[in-house]
């Protein structure tokens, strides 16, 4: 069995459609870190359509410290991050976007923050961003309802500059679009240790946005996901029982109500002809579905979980 030599750092670049950003940015990370940390770049190509692979390939032949994985089609964001996460060799993992607006000239600092400060995740804050106000203004808004529900206090939790002691992207998994949520699942996984340092933000220089204003909707819908698999993923008969019990007694003491006025006054019209005998029914009904759900969630937690199987085109692979 080949034996794998620990690295310093492992740059995690997912990217989707970025032929004309990729050589610069290998030129910039080489530039700011090379000779003083031993590093590996690993590219993630989400099924682009346009040449970044070839781009990749030519890079590769030039740069040992580069590996890469190009997907068959485009599986997202969160899948090319869990992909790069798993072939990582490095102490501390960084993340950041192919698109130039990450500098690499924060990648010195974010390291000593997570390997002499102890930190299990740092997450960069755009503090300036040179972004549209259709763009940043919702993005406040997604980044205080993430506060407020998570009680970690990050101004911004989408920012894809991220840096990681290794053992926190090893013990997560991140699928669909999650990648918004890294900190929450972290800390929800024992991993609290978790700050921000403010980055630059670049404007963009190749290309346009590859996310529209639906991500702020579905985001919300996942901040649901990833609060309610985090808390009851273990343990779902907490949440389906407990709702299923309540909605079954209440249903219950009504049906027990109006029964047991009917054989006190045998005069009151017939028990299903009122309209709480419905409303009761419909209780204990929804009870003790919720309930059957639960156990059924309870059985399939238990079950092992099924690995992502991701269809990879090609994979380039400098140093074991």
């Amino acid at each position: 069995m080949t034996k794998i030599n620990k690295l310093d750092i492992s740059i995690v670049v997912p990217l989707y459609n970025e032929q004309d950003s990729i050589r610069e940015l290998v030129k910039w990370i080489h530039s700011v870190i090379h000779g003083k940390y031993n590093f590996e770049i690993i590219f993630i190509d989400d099924g682009s359509k346009d040449d970044s692979w070839t781009v990749i390939k030519e890079l590769s032949s030039q740069y040992e410290f580069i590996k890469a994985i190009k997907f068959r089609r485009n599986y997202g964001k969160s899948a090319a991050l869990n992909t790069g996460f798993r072939l990582s060799n490095g102490e501390v993992v960084i993340t950041m976007d192919a698109d130039l607006q990450d500098s690499p000239e924060e990648i010195p600092d974010l390291y000593n923050m997570i390997t002499k400060e102890n930190y299990d995740l740092v997450s960069g804050w755009k503090k300036k961003r040179y972004d549209p106000i259709s763009k940043t203004l919702p993005t406040k808004l997604f980044n205080f309802t993430v506060r407020l529900f998570s009680g970690i206090k990050l101004h911004d939790f989408n920012c894809g500059l991220k840096a990681y002691n290794c053992s926190v992207v090893k013990n997560i998994e991140v699928h669909g679009d999650m990648h918004r949520y890294i900190p929450v699942i972290a800390k929800f996984n024992g991993f609290d240790k978790i700050s921000e340092k403010t980055v630059v933000h670049q404007s963009r220089k190749h290309g346009k946005s590859k996310y529209g204003f639906e991500r702020f909707i579905n985001g919300y819908l996942d901040l649901l996901t990833v609060i309610f698999v985090s808390k009851f993923s273990q343990k779902p008969m907490h949440f389906f029982g407990t709702i299923g019990t309540i909605l079954f007694l209440v249903g219950f003491f009504i049906f027990s109500y109006i029964g047991g006025t009917k054989l006190i006054n045998l005069e009151l019209k017939p028990i299903v002809e009122r309209s709480e005998f419905f409303i009761a029914l419909v209780f204990m009904i929804i009870g003790a579905q919720m309930f059957l759900a639960g156990y059924i969630s309870e059985m399939i937690s238990n079950l092992s979980r099924s690995k992502d199987n991701y269809q990879i085109e090609e994979r380039i692979n400098n140093h074991d």
